[in-house]
């Protein structure tokens, strides 16, 4: 279980492997199945390896003090995922800008590249080195961008993932507008 060491993020014209490994028995629920809270273990894992290759690895972070917070994560459920299976995250960069980074992330059985789970996040790049206003939003590190632009040019000639911009809701009920009498 670990992050991909593949440097070639600014060359990249698929989406990169960020994380690789085996469903562990402790993160299996009752039916057998991966937990809903492990998958997103899993693409959690995968932001923090995308983080080490565009500089933001603990080292980059005490240098800049800048790091990224997840401001919004959705999870689509699409094949069952068992204790054991080898799977791995593939990560492709939605769009950036100056201050955010639009991820999907999808993870794949190993073995056939079938499609397990797919995860849509909204980070944004954080200036947490000022003690006296605290943590704030602000435009990433140049060495920090000079690494992601390149990955999100590359990744913006990809086709968009079908699950990207999904919403939950159910349908609104009908109201009827005939009298009761």
């Amino acid at each position: 279980m670990s992050p991909s060491n593949d440097r070639t993020t600014a060359q990249a014209t698929q989406p990169v492997t960020t994380w690789s490994g085996e469903i562990a028995h402790e993160w299996v629920d009752y039916n057998g199945h991966l937990r809903d809270a492990f998958y997103l273990l899993l693409f959690s894992l995968a932001t923090d390896a995308l983080m080490e290759r565009i500089g933001l690895d603990a080292a980059g972070r005490a240098a800049t003090g800048h790091t990224l917070y997840t401001l919004e994560t959705h999870l689509n459920y699409v094949q069952e995922v068992h204790e054991g299976a080898a799977v791995e995250v593939r990560t492709q960069v939605l769009g950036m800008d100056a201050k955010r980074l639009h991820l999907f992330h999808s993870l794949h059985r190993q073995d056939s590249g079938a499609l397990l789970a797919t995860n849509e996040q909204m980070l944004a790049n954080i200036d947490s080195s000022n003690a006296e206003t605290g943590p704030r939003t602000a435009p990433f590190f140049p060495a920090v961008a000079a690494l992601l632009l390149p990955l999100a040019q590359a990744h913006a000639t990809l086709p968009r993932p079908a699950h990207a911009g999904r919403s939950i809701a159910l349908p609104l009920p009908r109201v009827s507008t005939a009298s009761h009498a």
